[in-house]
């Protein structure tokens, strides 16, 4: 892969988790990964505490973002935040830390708006330790979305999408519970998100002409109302004006056989109506490598497509799979003239 012309920046994420973990295996790893430079925003001594415990010989090196792509073939590149140095207590998710992981999250957004990185990879984060700490956003997203607005952005509308080798797939409605998701739909919420999905396949996937496939909400997509009024009340009429745009849109169409290989060669992105409806069949066909990446930014957003696994921090066993494919993923996207 051809390195892109700026680092990718990449937060901290929650400390007592696998995110450090597995940005220290990528690194060492970053020849085979075909990795892109990357610099880290956050703690030094702290992860390279943490490459001492997992084995990993992981030269950490404090600097300037600038210096980033220079030294990252020999050192892991390290932007420091002026706040108190963090003890490395894998497996405890301590609000005492979120004012690290959160001005991580600020200043990789600073850094990619201000033209110092090309795109920004974000490590998991423990969302109750932020709440404990009067964090009060429902979760990154929503945060990035509020960056974006800070940094100048006129419109910012944040969405998900699980991108995996074999399946792009958009959650409609995300994190609720399932018995709001009928109220929480509406054809307008099924045409924004369609129209950022379409806009992101053709300027950041490259698709010049996207293929859209909706997911009915019901069983059957609702079998001509027997099972449900939702998908052609809201869904349908979405999908008519959709089309009515210009935009390759069909649906709703029954969940249950969306996702199989001959299904998937139909259509480049999906659009599933809650967050089970998208992450099932994600996480099945690429549980290792499946990245999460925001649409409708006015940057280039991606994160593995898993949490902090607390439990098994610290240990040596996580996985870098899914951190490194965001990493390639991010750069691809920032830049067209990248070649996988």
């Amino acid at each position: 892969m051809r390195t892109s012309r700026r680092p990718l920046a990449v937060t901290l994420g929650e400390p007592g988790g696998i995110g450090p973990d597995v940005i220290l295996a990528a690194w060492s790893e970053r020849i085979e990964r075909a990795l892109p430079p990357f610099y880290v925003i956050g703690d030094a001594p702290f992860l390279a505490a943490r490459a001492a415990r997992l084995g990993l010989d992981v030269p950490v090196v404090e600097t300037d973002a600038d210096k980033a792509c220079e030294l990252f073939p020999d050192s892991l590149p390290v932007v420091p935040l002026d706040l108190p140095p963090i003890a490395d207590r894998p497996g405890i998710a301590d609000p005492e830390t979120a004012g690290h992981v959160i001005a991580s999250i600020e200043r990789a957004v600073a850094d990619v708006t201000g033209g110092v990185a090309d795109a920004l990879v974000t490590s998991p984060i423990n969302k109750k330790a932020l709440y404990d700490a009067g964090f009060p956003h429902p979760g990154h997203t929503e945060f990035l979305g509020e960056l974006a607005m800070r940094a100048g952005s006129r419109q910012s509308f944040p969405v998900m999408l699980l991108a995996g080798p074999d399946l792009l797939v958009v959650p409609v409605t995300v994190h609720i519970p399932l018995s709001r998701v009928p109220e929480a739909l509406t054809s307008e919420l099924v045409i924004d998100v369609a129209r950022i999905v379409h806009k992101d396949m053709i300027e950041r996937f490259r698709i010049a002409n996207p293929r859209l496939a909706l997911a009915g909400l019901n069983p059957h997509a609702g079998e001509d109302g027997a099972l449900g009024k939702e998908d052609a009340a809201v869904i349908a009429p979405a999908v008519a004006a959709l089309r009515a745009e210009g935009i390759d849109a069909r649906g709703p169409l029954p969940a249950d056989t969306m996702f199989h290989e001959e299904a998937r060669a139909t259509y480049d992105c999906a659009l599933a109506m809650y967050h089970d409806q998208a992450l099932i069949p994600a996480k099945t066909l690429a549980f290792h490598e499946a990245v999460n990446a925001t649409l409708g930014l006015p940057f280039v957003r991606t994160s593995p497509d898993h949490g902090t696994a607390l439990e098994i921090a610290g240990a040596g066993t996580a996985r870098a799979d899914s951190f490194s494919a965001a990493v390639r993923l991010a750069a691809v996207l920032a830049d067209p003239g990248l070649i996988a």
